[in-house]
């Protein structure tokens, strides 16, 4: 599995190719936790007081979710 930092390049090159496991796997890095998973919406929080709902889509998430992502950890 890529690093993360290849996982960061990959998103801000394509947004619209990325899966919720690489998206996870961010997060995770940067301290955000999966709070919940009610229905196809899973939430994240982080200790500084950050909150993103990110929908489960399968085989990859909307670019808009992405690009939230990466404003969040600060690598816009």
């Amino acid at each position: 599995m890529p690093s993360v930092e290849k996982i960061i390049e990959k998103m801000k090159r394509q947004p619209n190719g990325i899966s919720i496991d690489e998206i996870d796997k961010v997060l995770n890095y940067y301290d955000f936790e999966c709070k919940r998973q009610r229905g196809s919406h899973r939430t994240y929080r982080s200790d500084q007081g950050g909150i993103l709902i990110i929908p489960v889509r399968k085989p990859t998430v909307k670019s808009v979710y992405v690009k939230s992502v990466l404003e969040k950890i600060g690598e816009e």
